[in-house]
């Protein structure tokens, strides 16, 4: 009998000691939960809904005036700064109609110089107008927000 509740008991503790130690994580993320997690995600969330409403307004004031995208290669033909983003959003963004937007967010790393990187996969489906009229588009792709404290928010410096 003495046998019996002490192995009842290790695989109480061992059960524990699992269950204890593992991560939680924000729902319908893989990112861990915390406080600081919780704010990114949630000012990452504004994007997308600012995204999927074409709200040109929103995303210039989440985008830092040093915003910078180079294209994720060396021709600087096609990088952006602030300026390049608001002509882009005010000229061919707005064109775009039906805008459906999802994220899963894959991590959130905050780095030494206080920028914070998001990491997601994103699914988008839209229509632009084309040469035979309106044209669905969609994709599926990795992309990562760079993000920078502003106050109590953040401000988006490059991934849009």
């Amino acid at each position: 009998m003495m046998q019996k509740l002490v192995q009842i008991a290790a695989v109480s503790l061992a059960c524990l000691a699992v269950t204890g130690c593992s991560k939680s994580y924000i729902p319908n993320t893989d990112v861990e939960d915390s406080s600081e997690n919780r704010k990114v995600i949630a000012f990452c969330e504004d994007y997308r809904h600012a995204v999927e409403d074409k709200d040109v307004g929103r995303l210039l004031k989440l985008a830092s005036p040093r915003y910078y995208e180079d294209g994720g290669n060396t021709n600087p033909e096609d990088d952006i700064d602030f300026d390049g983003l608001k002509d882009y959003l005010s000229s061919t963004f707005v064109k775009t109609q039906t805008i459906r937007y999802e994220i899963r967010y894959r991590n959130v790393k905050f780095a030494q110089n206080k920028k914070i990187f998001v990491e997601y996969t994103y699914s988008a489906s839209y229509r632009i107008p084309g040469l035979k009229g309106e044209e669905w588009k969609h994709t599926v792709a990795d992309n990562r927000l760079e993000l920078i404290a502003d106050g109590e928010t953040f401000k988006i410096l490059a991934g849009m």
